[in-house]
């Protein structure tokens, strides 16, 4: 089970669906999922929702690596699914481009045989991570 701060912060659900990180560095990442089968749809192959929450993680991680001490949220997404993604996937994100506050993001997931299954486009917005003294459930949008 991957350690709950692996992605530099602890985000738990992520931690429940098992996404493993490979790289997170000069505006590029890679994640590893195995899907189990609580994860499946009624046609045995990876629900769409956990192939977007893959694929909001690898932007945003690949969002967040050129700046570890800054937070990002997800602003919007467009997902594409081309085919059933099945067995052991990997999501690979890159960062387009980069504002003070904003970032523009893809990535796609690959199935084990290599074959893209999904793609999505992503617009993040950079956010101060809050002090320790603050709430946990506080996240500063200004």
């Amino acid at each position: 089970m991957p350690s709950p701060k692996l992605f530099g912060v602890e985000i738990p659900f992520v931690h429940h669906l098992g996404f493993e990180l490979v790289k997170m560095e000069g505006g590029a990442s890679e994640l590893t999922y195995l899907p189990q089968r609580e994860h499946m749809n009624s046609f045995m192959v990876t629900h769409g929702g956990a192939i977007m929450t893959l694929l909001d993680v690898t932007m945003a991680t690949a969002a967040r690596s050129v700046d570890l001490e800054t937070g990002v949220v997800t602003i919007e997404m467009k997902t594409s699914f081309m085919q059933p993604c099945q067995g052991l996937l990997t999501g690979k994100g890159r960062l387009m481009h980069r504002t003070k506050s904003m970032a523009f993001t893809e990535g796609t997931i690959y199935d084990s045989e290599g074959r893209a299954c999904a793609h999505a486009t992503g617009t993040f917005k950079y956010v101060k991570r809050q002090a320790p003294s603050a709430p946990a459930n506080t996240i500063s949008t200004d």
